[in-house]
């Protein structure tokens, strides 16, 4: 027996030493597959178990565990069910709701949200999550595409609603704002009504004929289309997502932190269902904070956060406090944090268990760093690749397509060298596509990659990896580029300022600035004839039409813009050319929000922008 001892231990450390990453990777396949079970089984139940089933189940477990913490108000499982059954009554009752409709909701991050999702869930309804920031086109664009007959907001968001009510109206939408009263023709107060409302249990039957493949919400992503889109997450895809803090390593002891909007899939999929599957503790907060977010910490007890590149670095760049690690943060979740901020932040604030992550709000695959490698979004892993299957191709960024062989295929991407990434859509990991829009969803396939008749799903976006097998996000392709924790649809933001009297043609892209998640936008811009650049007046107009996140920081004066040969503008020289006034002859402007204006980039600007004085 001790001989064996010896050997087992000696063993241990010659895999520990020849093999670092083998006891990580061992427990992401138990994870895996201690994730891949319940999901085959709940595929196929019949009736369909539902996450609303999985809170109910919690209900029942413990009815006073606190589900819900926000500002100084405690909402404990038991209370969260009964409030979404008097919703969920409330809209069977005064909307005349079925199984299989929808409704959008037009909310910040507030426990309302949460609890109406609940409720549509308890009928058989599906919600559509707008963003708060969009307004007039894009608004109505995504309320339309998901087919909603019900629009509920939220009472600072009524003039957002009276800007587009003509149209909802005639569309025979039914809305609702969330007051005790309205005087509005067309909108409908709806607290008065729940308060009235029996808080009785919902019948399960009411969502029967729910299945694996419906749709139990719709969130947006920006695209190639100029408007965001609704991709379809159906309740098979949403399983995946809110398994996730299980892959991570939560459990139901842990307190998470939500400050990322719930229209988010991030916020929403991660954070809210993630804690439904686990039976966590949720703290909801408005919206992010840099200055009170380590008192939240400690206020609340919080054991897991969730984050986006920027808001990490929010953190690291305020002022350094004896309290910084103060706290009992174990795990922080999120996606986009750049290598150097990863150091800086364990740094200063302990050794918290970074999973940096990655995964499309509508793709088939995703990663995750149970490795702890800085800077890397996971690890091949062998048995994820069998379930999941994914390759990185050669891809040519000139022509923005995949690189493909004499015989028509696609060509793996060597280790070290950059590549698209794309997944095989099977019955295990389907693509749905997105709402209404047939076009978008087949331009997201590659077809014939490998062999013929083969479907990939293709995310868009460019990886790396190491010869260790680590895996690195590079960039975006095509038209979208990211800023501010948004996805930027560089066609949209395009049709807008072609809006604008002097603007005859506007190429839209994103230029990196040190010191700065993603990419800025900036737009070159060709003037028509006998026009002069009308800067305050282009300020008023991105200001009226485009949130702040999508608003062009940069503006470049040409006289000519370059088209390929289909007449598509070529962006890829002006993103290596960037912002630089000295080295770009062209006039150049920023948009500088204490004047309200488009102002000329001087040398001394571009420094300051530079040496980050200058607030973007």
């Amino acid at each position: 027996m001790f001989w064996f001892i010896i050997s087992a231990v000696l063993l241990l450390f010659t895999l520990r030493y020849r093999y670092p990453y083998f006891f990580k990777d061992l427990q992401s396949i138990y994870r895996i597959f201690l994730i891949g079970y319940p999901i085959s089984k709940i595929r196929n139940s019949k009736p369909f178990y539902t996450l609303v089933d999985r809170f109910l189940e919690h209900v029942h477990k413990h009815p006073d565990k606190v589900f819900i913490r926000f500002g100084d108000d405690t909402h404990s499982y038991e209370e969260t069910d009964k409030r979404s059954n008097r919703i969920a009554r409330s809209l069977l009752t005064h909307a005349d709701l079925h199984e299989g409709d929808t409704v959008a909701l037009l909310m910040g991050n507030e426990p309302m949200y949460m609890w109406i999702w609940l409720a549509l869930m308890k009928i058989g309804c599906s919600a559509a999550l707008l963003n708060y920031n969009i307004r007039s086109k894009s608004l109505l664009h995504c309320f339309s595409c998901s087919g909603a007959k019900v629009l509920i907001a939220s009472a600072e968001l009524q003039d957002a609603v009276e800007e587009v009510l003509p149209t909802l109206r005639e569309k025979e939408v039914t809305v609702y704002i969330l007051t005790d009263s309205v005087n509005c023709d067309g909108i409908q107060s709806f607290n008065d009504k729940i308060n009235r409302a029996s808080d009785e249990p919902i019948p399960a039957d009411l969502r029967a004929n729910v299945t694996s493949r419906s749709v139990a919400v719709y969130i947006y992503t920006s695209g190639t289309t100029g408007l965001p889109k609704a991709g379809l997450i159906t309740h098979q895809r949403l399983w995946g997502i809110a398994y996730f803090q299980l892959l991570c390593g939560t459990t139901s002891e842990d307190v998470v932190y939500i400050n990322l909007p719930l229209y988010h899939s991030a916020a929403f999929g991660v954070g809210f269902t993630g804690c439904i599957e686990r039976g966590s503790t949720i703290v909801l907060r408005r919206k992010f904070s840099s200055s009170q977010f380590w008192d939240d910490c400690r206020k609340y007890n919080i054991t897991v956060i969730q984050y986006i590149g920027e808001t990490m670095r929010y953190l690291c760049n305020t002022p350094k406090r004896c309290s910084d690690q103060v706290h009992n943060v174990r795990m922080a979740i999120g996606n986009g944090m750049r290598a150097d901020v990863w150091r800086i932040f364990l740094s200063r604030f302990g050794q918290i268990d970074i999973k940096e992550f990655y995964g499309a709000t509508e793709g088939n695959i995703g990663f995750v760093n149970n490795g702890g490698k800085i800077g890397s979004v996971g690890r091949v892993n062998v048995v994820h690749k069998k379930l999941s299957p994914y390759n990185m191709i050669k891809f040519d960024q000139e022509r923005e397509e995949p690189v493909r062989n004499a015989d028509g295929f696609c060509m793996e991407a060597a280790k070290g060298e950059t590549g698209l990434l794309v997944s095989r859509i099977t019955l295990r990991t389907p693509f749905a596509g997105y709402a209404g829009d047939k076009m978008q969803t087949e331009k997201k396939k590659l077809y014939d990659v490998f062999e013929k008749g083969d479907v990939y799903y293709n995310s868009g976006d460019l990886f790396r990896i190491d010869h260790d097998n680590f895996i690195y996000f590079q960039d975006r392709v095509g038209d979208t580029f990211r800023w501010k924790g948004e996805n930027v649809s560089t066609n949209e933001v395009a049709d807008i300022l072609s809006m604008v009297t002097c603007i005859d043609q506007a190429n839209v892209y994103g230029v990196t600035v040190p010191g700065h998640e993603g990419r800025t936008g900036m737009a070159a811009i060709k003037l028509k004839e006998d026009q002069e650049f009308d800067s305050e007046g282009l300020f008023c107009h991105v200001i009226t039409y485009l949130p702040s996140y999508a608003r062009p920081r940069f503006i470049r004066i040409k006289n000519d813009l370059d088209v390929t040969g289909t007449y598509k503008h070529i962006k890829v020289k002006l993103v290596e050319e960037s912002f630089d006034p000295a080295l770009i002859k062209d006039p150049l402007f920023i948009l500088d929000e204490t004047v309200k204006n488009y102002t000329p980039l001087t040398q001394e600007i571009y420094e300051s922008v530079m040496q980050g004085d200058f607030r973007l």
